[in-house]
Parts: C-alpha cells; sequence; structure tokens
C-alpha cells in the first residue's frame, strides 16, 4: 500500500439491498509464523481478525453468501514475498496480498471469498514507524484485504478515496482512528443489511 497523503473524507454509505442477513464467513485460519504469537494464540488471533471481518462486511457494499468460505493466511516476509513474486511479479514483500475467488460481479454469489495472505514483519516494521499498535495495523490489513475480495480497489483516484472511506469507517466501528488523516474517528454508517481481486499495498499513513 502506499504512502498517499489524502484530505479527510466522509466515509461513503452502503449500498442498501433488502432482503437477506449477512455473517461473518466461514473463516478459515492458518498461522505460518511463530512470529503472530505476539498477537495472541490462535484462537486469539481468529477472534481479533473476524472483529475486523465483521466491521468490514458492515460497511461493504456487496455482502458475500452466507457461509461463503474465507482463507487467511497468516505468514511471514520471506514467504510471501515468494507468493507476491510467483503470482504477481513483483519480487519483493509486501503487508497483504488478496486473491479472490470470482470476479467483483459475481463475488456475491460465490461460495468461496478467496485468500488473504499477511506478513507479520512488514505490520510489525509499519506499525512502529506509523506509531500504530500491531494489532490496529493488522484489523485493518484485514478490513483491506477483504474489501478487496468484495470488488474495491485503488487504481484510480475515485477508487481510492471510496476505499479508504470504507477503511475509515470500518476501523471506526473498531475504535481505531483514522491511518489516512488527523487520527480523529468519524462517525461509521448504519451496517448494510442485505447480501450480495486485486491489488495489495496501501495501508498506510497515520
Amino acid at each position: 500500500m502506499t504512502d498517499r497523503p489524502r484530505a479527510r473524507r466522509s466515509a461513503p454509505r452502503p449500498e442498501t439491498r433488502s432482503g437477506k442477513p449477512h455473517a461473518p464467513p466461514a473463516l478459515a485460519l492458518r498461522a505460518q509464523s511463530r512470529q503472530w504469537r505476539a498477537l495472541g494464540d490462535l484462537p486469539a488471533l481468529r477472534a481479533h481478525a473476524t472483529e475486523a471481518i465483521e466491521a468490514a462486511l458492515a460497511v461493504a457494499p456487496i455482502k458475500p453468501l452466507l457461509g461463503a468460505e474465507l482463507s487467511l493466511l497468516l505468514t511471514d516476509d520471506r514467504r510471501i514475498r515468494i507468493v507476491n513474486r510467483d503470482w504477481r511479479g513483483f519480487d519483493k514483500a509486501t503487508n497483504v496480498l488478496s486473491f479472490p475467488a470470482a470476479p467483483a460481479d459475481r463475488i456475491a454469489a460465490s461460495p468461496v471469498l478467496g485468500d488473504i495472505v499477511i506478513a507479520y514483519e512488514t505490520v510489525a516494521r509499519e506499525a512502529e514507524t506509523e506509531g500504530k499498535s500491531v494489532a490496529d495495523h493488522f484489523s485493518h490489513l484485514v478490513i483491506h484485504g477483504l474489501l478487496h475480495l468484495l470488488g474495491e480497489d485503488h487504481e484510480t483516484e475515485a477508487e481510492a478515496q471510496r476505499m479508504e472511506g470504507l477503511e475509515v469507517a470500518a476501523l471506526a466501528r473498531l475504535g481505531i482512528a483514522d491511518p489516512y488523516a488527523d487520527g480523529e474517528l468519524v462517525t461509521a454508517p448504519a451496517p448494510a443489511t442485505s447480501l450480495h481481486a486485486n491489488t495489495p499495498d496501501r495501508p498506510s499513513r497515520s
């Protein structure tokens, strides 16, 4: 995720689609690096990730199917560099990678959402540089990765502003300050009540 200073913006209000309730995806969580123990054991990591997932779903315009599967791999810089090289052609470590299971226009009907991969050393290094806790930055990256799986992107300025607004709103639901602006919380929009891949690289500045 690139460091791109931006003016404060209000979070976009999620689209409302009536009918079906939503619930967190069926989360398949695997910790590939022992460094993640700094944030707790596997049940604690699962609980932390689930909170971030629920916050992202509350503001995401597109909702997944009930029981849709989501894979979250907690790894290290060495392994994510290999994934980044083999799948994206970038021979370097990064903070988060997202691999959607279906195109954005079909993800709402897919029984599998895709995969999120997060590297501990990069997360810890960025958190220290930006003056935030590793736990809060981890929450941000889970939200960022899930929004990618649900069709959000930041290839253009308009897309970036929209996606950042959704991230800020989701983080506010967790009591985490806006990482893109001056640290104040924004008012989170009401959660959408209905149901309905990608580049990494961005959660950044405090």
